[in-house]
């Protein structure tokens, strides 16, 4: 064979030879950079760690730079690589980062899954106020946007409430909802618990007293306010339903105190009874315009299960040996009753 005729190709072995390997370290490099940004170390992360996910984190970008401010990945850059490359969408919410998590991939991963629950615990508000605070502590909505939900008449119109007695769709309890829930949705699920808690055996009680759940809540309110001493609730929300069905004034001093609005007060005087409120039930006969107090459940079973007697009044008793403290003397006449208060006064006097 001609010499000359193996140069060329040889050159062109050369070339193809230097072309394939130039693809191959360059394709290497290439696989390289794809796994090290998928599968690379960019968490180090000493515990487990929740991170909140708000509803302005729109794009994968803002993700990325939340999660590098958060010091849970160390490189920003690679895990929006990673992101979009496996099509993440952002979802809002509360999600637990565990510490054996390293790489991007399975980050991405995780925030795809189910968002942590957040556990709602209330009782013991006697205000909304207190109640969008605790809330807006709990859940990305604010205090803010909580309570202006709570005070929007129009809004609360059409689920038949109103500001004044709104109070009274919440029902002491634990409740899960998720971090990302805003106003109206926490309010769709407050509703949705408050339907659960009114049977139709809770309802059949209530109409049977010739009151709304609304009005049952309200008087329930102010028997929890009343005595913390739960046996004798039913007792004294006998004493009450009493006085509504001969159209007397309630005479509850805890409405006074509330009409006040110094819950600091302790012994409501003569002064505090002028006060001019539709709270204050010695002036005015009938329920007060919603609830003085979030009642709970025992409370409100206190009234659906009213004890039937003829007692018109109550007071606090001295204690006795073997009694429960802070306890009542109840009594059907005003004489029985002035008595009483008597002997109660004639207590306090010696201590």
């Amino acid at each position: 064979m001609d010499s000359t005729e193996t140069k060329p190709k040889r050159s062109w072995l050369k070339l193809f030879l230097g072309l394939f390997f130039t693809l191959a370290i360059l394709g290497a490099g290439i696989a390289y950079f794809f796994y090290n940004q998928m599968f690379g170390v960019n968490l180090q992360l000493k515990e487990d760690t929740v991170l909140s996910i708000p509803k302005n984190c729109q794009s994968i970008g803002q993700l990325a730079e939340l999660l590098q401010a958060e010091r849970i990945i160390t490189n920003k850059e690679s895990f929006a690589f990673t992101a979009n490359q496996m099509n993440y969408t952002v979802k809002t919410g509360k999600y637990k980062i565990p510490v054996s998590i390293q790489n991007n991939r399975h980050l991405v991963r995780v925030l795809r899954g189910r968002q942590l629950a957040v556990r709602l615990t209330f009782h013991n508000f006697r205000v909304k106020q207190q109640l969008a605070a605790y809330v807006g502590k709990q859940i990305e909505a604010d205090s803010l946007e909580v309570i202006q939900l709570l005070e929007d008449a129009n809004f609360l119109k059409q689920f038949g409430y109103t500001p004044e007695n709104v109070m009274a769709v919440f029902i002491p309890n634990t409740y899960e909802v998720y971090w990302d829930c805003d106003a109206e949705t926490f309010w769709t699920k407050m509703l949705k618990e408050n339907k659960k808690f009114w049977t139709e055996e809770r309802l059949a009680k209530a109409k049977i007293l010739d009151l709304s759940p609304i009005e049952v809540y309200t008087l329930a309110s102010i028997v929890e306010a009343e005595s913390q001493y739960k046996p004798e609730r039913p007792r004294i929300a006998g004493v009450y339903l009493n006085r509504l069905r001969k159209e007397w004034t309630l005479g509850a001093d805890p409405t006074v105190i509330f009409a006040v609005g110094d819950f600091s007060i302790r012994r409501v005087l003569e002064s505090h009874l002028l006060v001019e409120s539709p709270y204050n039930t010695y002036k005015y006969a009938g329920l007060p315009p919603g609830p003085i107090y979030m009642s709970s459940i025992n409370a409100i079973d206190a009234v659906l299960n009213a004890e039937k007697h003829n007692y018109m009044f109550f007071c606090a008793k001295p204690p006795e040996p073997g009694q429960a403290p802070n306890t009542h003397a109840f009594a059907v006449t005003h004489r029985a009753h002035i008595n009483n208060a008597r002997r109660y006064q004639r207590w306090i006097r010696t201590q």
